[in-house]
């Protein structure tokens, strides 16, 4: 029997013509990065360390930034009196700062908000949703470990703060650094690469600094859950989400399909229960997908028997891709921000995505029964794969966004319909297998 679908189906001449586009653009996008590497060098060539300095509105405490290459940044602070190291990474996005700050994906990092203005709308209360998820925030507390901001807001206005982004974060035990020229660091960071950096605040400023890299650790295991939780229990089809990391939107967003989920830790034996899901989702996450090496081997034996839909966002996207035989790499500075744009290379249509990533899949060479789904537009990296026969795929961007862009909202929609459809005909949950080819509980088909 074939297998149901509710995907619409793909024009041969668009997917082969956005192909072509994408090869054609490549050698431009590889000449001009190029170019830029080379003007980046030969200006840190020509000059010393960058050394900013602001003045400090008296009363206040000094914050320095100072990047592991040398290049430091003094301002004001405004957040928690601490230390801190972590990844230095920026973002694009022009809003939602209580969502990025909250994302589980920018564990271990410091964040820098290229947008000028930061905290005039103040941080939202802890309202939760029909379905217990925390309404204005992606996860239950802030996740990077410090933000870097040009101009913050003293005074806030929003009908629904209930304090100020200096509060929120001396509550929560953040750093955060107001001052500091976002546009020099950022021409540091694409120069140069994301970079380790301090930012250290009054009395605890100082030239000492153990680098410690947070992505050497298994920050996945750090974000994710450590027990099983359902969430909108009365939903018609079963879904399990394998949390590596998740936004509380993606929880949302399944659960507002009418899918029952079932939330698992990173590392869940998931292979025992695949006849109990009516589907598999892999979430977003923190850090390198090759620490999960536990999480790659369950999705590689699932590849080899289950018959009913896989789907995976951002480390989703990497592990379902190491998991099928693809290489993954660092890239330099990554994408993260919410205007990121992505071609459907089935359709061969462009969207706009909202991205927080710095690792991504090399899909230069797909393994057999592979193909890729989604190419970014801008730099040629991958944006999501897809299997050519079954229904497994996964994309690099966030369609749950929150903050950013709705366009690829739909693809919650089609994951779930095509569970229900492929449920109401009867699809069996695992395919004929050898016995010693995987440990799977058999049960009946719903």
């Amino acid at each position: 029997m074939p297998l149901p679908s509710v995907l619409a189906s793909s024009s041969p001449a668009a997917a082969a013509a956005a192909a072509a586009a994408a090869a054609a653009a490549a050698p431009a996008r590889r000449a001009a990065r190029a170019i830029v590497a080379r003007a980046m060098a030969s200006v840190a060539a020509e000059k010393p360390a960058l050394a900013a300095h602001y003045p400090v509105t008296p009363g206040s405490l000094t914050a320095r930034l100072r990047l592991r290459s040398g290049e430091t940044f003094t301002g004001g602070s405004f957040g928690a009196p601490v230390s801190t190291v972590g990844e230095t990474v920026f973002t694009t996005s022009l809003a939602g700062y209580p969502e990025s700050m909250t994302d589980p994906s920018y564990r271990g990092q410091l964040l820098v908000f290229t947008q000028p203005l930061i905290g005039n709308y103040g941080v939202p209360g802890r309202e939760q949703d029909e379905f217990g998820l925390l309404r204005y925030f992606e996860s239950e507390k802030i996740q990077c470990r410090g933000i870097v901001v040009s101009d913050y807001a003293t005074k806030y206005s929003h009908w629904n703060a209930v304090e100020s982004l200096s509060q929120w974060c001396e509550r929560e035990g953040i750093p955060a650094i107001t001052g500091v020229d976002t546009r020099a660091l950022v021409h540091i960071l694409r120069g140069q690469g994301s970079t380790l950096g301090s930012l250290s605040v009054g009395a605890s400023v100082s030239s000492d600094v153990e680098w410690v890299d947070p992505n050497a650790d298994n920050l996945v295991a750090q974000a994710s859950t450590d027990c099983v939780r359902v969430f909108n229990p009365e939903g018609d089809v079963h879904v399990a989400l394998i949390d590596c990391g998740v936004k509380y939107n993606i929880i949302r967003s399944l659960c507002a399909q009418g899918a029952r989920v079932t939330l698992v830790p990173w590392n869940h034996p998931i292979t025992d229960d695949l006849a109990s899901f009516d589907g598999v989702f892999i979430s977003n996450g923190p850090g390198s997908p090759t620490h999960c090496t536990e999480t790659i081997e369950q999705l590689r034996r699932a590849y080899a028997v289950y018959q009913r839909p896989i789907f995976g966002i951002c480390m989703g996207n990497q592990l379902m891709g190491l998991a099928a035989g693809i290489n993954v790499y660092k890239m330099p500075f990554g994408n993260r921000g919410h205007n990121q744009p992505a071609v459907d290379l089935t359709t061969g249509k462009c969207v706009i995505t909202s991205q927080n990533h710095g690792y991504a899949l090399d899909d230069s060479n797909m393994p057999s029964g592979w193909d890729r789904f989604y190419v970014n537009a801008n730099d040629g990296s991958n944006e999501g794969i897809r299997h050519v026969e079954k229904p497994f795929r996964s994309v690099q961007f966030h369609p749950e966004a929150k903050g950013g862009p709705l366009d690829t909202s739909f693809l919650f929609a089609d994951f779930v319909a095509q569970a229900r459809a492929m449920k109401a005909a009867g699809i069996p949950y695992i395919a004929d297998c050898e016995p010693s080819s995987i440990n799977v509980k058999q049960s009946a088909t719903a």
